[in-house]
């Protein structure tokens, strides 16, 4: 998990200052989420007709941007809700913080352009993770 432990490192000052959601992207992001995993987060911008834009954040050139609407399509309402319901907000609040993370996270999670074999491991390792490194 050294990968993860240096792109969380990376991102720690985005993250801290979006707190509880870091806990909750460490769970979607784990291979047993509901959403799959990273790859089936993917999966979901593509499904969503956006495969432009999460391929920039795996591919090595610049990130497009994504607005809060084009997240909660990918995510939807479902799942978005869930998030919300975790962090006391409001879905377009998470929406909008989850385009602001999203893309830099991606990037950093896929420093050779390509998602990581094996995705990114079970939301427990993940959730300790994230927790040291909010606590640090």
């Amino acid at each position: 998990m050294g990968l993860f432990d240096s792109v969380m490192g990376a991102v720690s000052g985005q993250m801290q200052q979006h707190g509880g959601l870091a806990n909750v992207l460490g769970g979607l992001l784990a291979n047993n989420s509901e959403l799959g995993g990273l790859g089936g987060l993917v999966d979901k911008f593509h499904q969503n007709g956006m495969g432009d834009i999460v391929s920039s954040w795996i591919g090595k050139g610049q990130n497009l941007p994504v607005t809060s609407d084009q997240i909660a399509s990918a995510f939807g309402s479902g799942t978005l809700g869930n998030i919300a319901s975790q962090l006391g907000l409001d879905p377009a609040q998470v929406s909008s913080q989850l385009a602001q993370i999203l893309p830099g996270l991606i990037d950093q999670l896929t420093p050779h352009g390509t998602l990581p074999e094996g995705g990114m491991g079970h939301s427990g390792d993940l959730a300790g993770m994230l927790g040291g490194l909010l606590k640090g």
